[in-house]
This record gives C-alpha cells, sequence and structure tokens, in this order.
C-alpha cells in the first residue's frame, strides 16, 4: 500500500491542487498533518483515496472538522492509524516535546508537520517524517508530498511546484 504525506498547504489552493492530483495517481491513502486552514483547502483532499487529517495550530475555521468528516477522518490533535501492520501516529507537531514523545513510543512512523521543513529520520525502530510545507519566508525548500510505500517500507520525496 502507498501512502501520501502532505502538510502545511496554507491555502496555497494551487500546491494543494496539484498534490491531491499528484496523489489521485499514486496512492490509496492521504494524510495531511495540519494547517490546511479553511475548508475550502481541506475540501480539494476529497480525492479518489482515504483521507486522514489532524489539525495544525493555524486551523481555526470552525467548519474545518465538519467539511473533512464528509470525505475523510479528522482528529483536533493526535491520530493513531493502523495501515497494513504498521502503526502510525500523526501530529502536527507544534509542541516539539509531544513529538519527542511520541517517536519513544512503539509507532513505526510518526508523521508530522509545523516545520515546513522535511525530515526523516529514525529513532530506534520509529521512523518521523515531516515532509515539508509550503516555502515560508527565508526558506530555500519548494513544497513537496512524501509517499510511503508500505510494503517495501521506502520513503521517497516529491517536489511539486
Amino acid at each position: 500500500m502507498k501512502i501520501g504525506i502532505a502538510s502545511d498547504t496554507r491555502d496555497n489552493l494551487d500546491l494543494a491542487e496539484k498534490a491531491s492530483e499528484f496523489f489521485e495517481s499514486e496512492v490509496e491513502k492521504v494524510v495531511h498533518c495540519g494547517d490546511m486552514v479553511a475548508p475550502f483547502t481541506a475540501e480539494i483532499f476529497d480525492g479518489d483515496y482515504d483521507f486522514y487529517a489532524v489539525r495544525g495550530n493555524n486551523d481555526g475555521e470552525w467548519n474545518l472538522k465538519s467539511t473533512i468528516e464528509e470525505f475523510g477522518e479528522f482528529e483536533n490533535n493526535i491520530l493513531e492509524l493502523e495501515f497494513g501492520g504498521l502503526s502510525v501516529a500523526v501530529y502536527h507537531g507544534t509542541e516539539e516535546k509531544i513529538v519527542e514523545g511520541l517517536v519513544q513510543k512503539d509507532y513505526d512512523y510518526v508523521f508530522r508537520g509545523h516545520t515546513h521543513v522535511r525530515k526523516l529520520e529514525e529513532h530506534g525502530r520509529t521512523v518521523e517524517l515531516n515532509p515539508g510545507g509550503i516555502r515560508l519566508l527565508g526558506q530555500d525548500e519548494v513544497f513537496s508530498v512524501a509517499v510511503v510505500d508500505t510494503e517495501v517500507e521506502e520513503i521517497e520525496f516529491h517536489e511539486i511546484e
């Protein structure tokens, strides 16, 4: 199974649309690690895949949760998932102490966002994965998403421009 991971799209409709189109042809499930911001951005991810999302620190729209729950699953803080026998924790990443605690638990993967910087780091048996986010002022990194292939446990980053 292939899982797409995105984060911090921040109402950039063009990049969110391109990410969703990429996922349509590549993955069966998509996880968004927060900071979509508004329901109209979330609706872009109502695609031909299962969708899961967590709230980010910029997701203040009251209707975001109900909008996502029309086509996917939404959690206000930490979402625990299982894909093909692999355990996954999803958290936006606002509090680094919480991220540190999650990677020390018995998860196979911790998907997170918040920093807008790609990260792939092993902590014992747990892999911490941040797909990146839209470019912030002073950053060189372009928007990217990640794809996890659970059958071979490989991860690839894909730049979306």
